[in-house]
């Protein structure tokens, strides 16, 4: 029973000190072609949905539960103002994105939009977001039916001067 104990406060233990090396950063360039799972530095919100690394970029895929609200959420980003740009593409249907302020990656209650819902096309999407404290970026895709995907790369954001 002892050892037990013990394990478990050691592995709990050991999952703080993960997190607790994720620094608050000033700017994000990730193409995700190092990926083999979600970086540890970064959370995911999936639902009944999947939210995954692979084949050199991050895909959201409904498979049989369409409107989930799925998130991708960076590190914690110093409060400013900055540009996000990343390639965003989907295999059709009606998607959307959407950006998040996340004060807390465990409460959606914290979740505040900071840009308007946009359509996912096959254009690069550049989109100028303010922080007004430290906080995550969350980047929320709905996808509207079955077996519909979205396909995230190259992400960067960018003080803006």
């Amino acid at each position: 029973m002892r050892k037990l104990i013990f394990g478990g406060i050691f592995t709990l233990g050991g999952l703080l000190t993960i997190n607790a090396q994720c620094k608050t950063v000033t700017a994000i360039t990730e193409n995700f072609d190092a990926w083999k799972d979600i970086d540890q530095c970064w959370t995911v919100q999936k639902g009944k949905a999947m939210l995954y690394a692979s084949e050199k970029k991050v895909i959201f895929y409904s498979m049989t539960d369409p409107k989930e609200n799925m998130y991708l959420i960076t590190p914690k980003v110093k409060a400013g103002n900055y540009t996000l740009s990343l390639d965003i593409t989907d295999n059709g249907g009606e998607t959307t994105m959407e950006i998040f302020s996340v004060g807390k990656t465990s409460d959606q209650k914290s979740f505040v939009s900071i840009a308007k819902p946009q359509e996912i096309t096959k254009a690069k999407k550049v989109i100028n977001i303010s922080l007004k404290k430290d906080s995550h970026v969350g980047l929320k895709v709905l996808l509207n039916g079955v077996h519909q995907a979205v396909y995230v790369d190259n992400l960067s954001l960018k003080p803006r001067k």
